[in-house]
């Protein structure tokens, strides 16, 4: 399989990480000669990376219209939501018919770095949340179905980000350390159960949140995320 360029991955990564920590909003534009000059690399290079994004569904490409950040319909939403109780019912089914002792240790691991950023770092909260996800589906040891999850979660990000009223992420960490506590007690039923109520309730926050925020030059979103990469 032929891999992408080191710089068609770089600038596919800072891309996707602004789009889920919701500095770049749904429907934001993202001109290629732009993002080109913010990270020094070609306008194809730009190009290949959106296209990547836009089969993840983060991305919408048009012809003559160019690219922007995704907008989910509430339609769209709902039914993304529902594939995802799917598979994270799987996902905990798997993870509760293992050894839940090295899951355990690096779930509570990821929670404590969740609990270290409530209330000082907004962006790094959101990915966090999201990443807990990712690790558990990761830790079934299924590449197929991590891949499903960590493709689903993105989306969700996107969906919060235009949907979601402000929040305290407080109750997603206490959620989380309860669905921890289920897969500690090799509790299958408990756990999925927990994670259904987890997932109903982001999706029940996910509502249409009137408040249009000021638009931010993209240039200048997107050069934090290149300062990152260059940490």
């Amino acid at each position: 399989m032929h891999k992408p360029p080191k710089r068609t991955i770089s600038v596919y990564d800072s891309l996707r990480q602004a789009i889920i920590e919701q500095a770049l909003k749904p429907g934001t534009k993202l001109p290629e000669d732009s993002i080109g000059e913010t990270f020094g690399v070609s306008r194809t290079i730009v190009r290949n990376a959106l296209v990547r994004l836009d089969a993840e569904g983060l991305v919408d490409i048009r012809p003559n219209r160019g690219a922007s950040v995704a907008q989910p319909t509430i339609e769209e939403a709902n039914d993304i939501f529902d594939m995802r109780q799917c598979l994270e019912r799987e996902v905990m089914r798997r993870l509760c018919g293992m050894d839940t002792r090295p899951i355990v240790k690096a779930l509570k691991a990821h929670l404590a770095e969740e609990q270290n950023a409530l209330g000082k770092d907004g962006t790094r909260s959101i990915r966090l949340a999201g990443e807990f996800h990712i690790l558990l589906a990761e830790l079934t040891g299924s590449p197929i179905l991590a891949s499903y999850v960590n493709e689903i979660v993105s989306r969700c990000s996107l969906i919060l980000a235009r949907f979601a009223q402000v929040h305290s992420a407080e109750c997603g960490v206490e959620e989380h350390a309860e669905i921890i506590a289920a897969i500690a007690a090799g509790d299958a039923e408990g756990a999925m159960g927990q994670m259904h109520s987890h997932l109903h309730g982001v999706q029940d926050r996910a509502l249409l949140n009137p408040e249009d925020e000021r638009a931010e030059n993209v240039a200048d979103i997107l050069s934090r995320y290149r300062l990152k990469e260059a940490g």
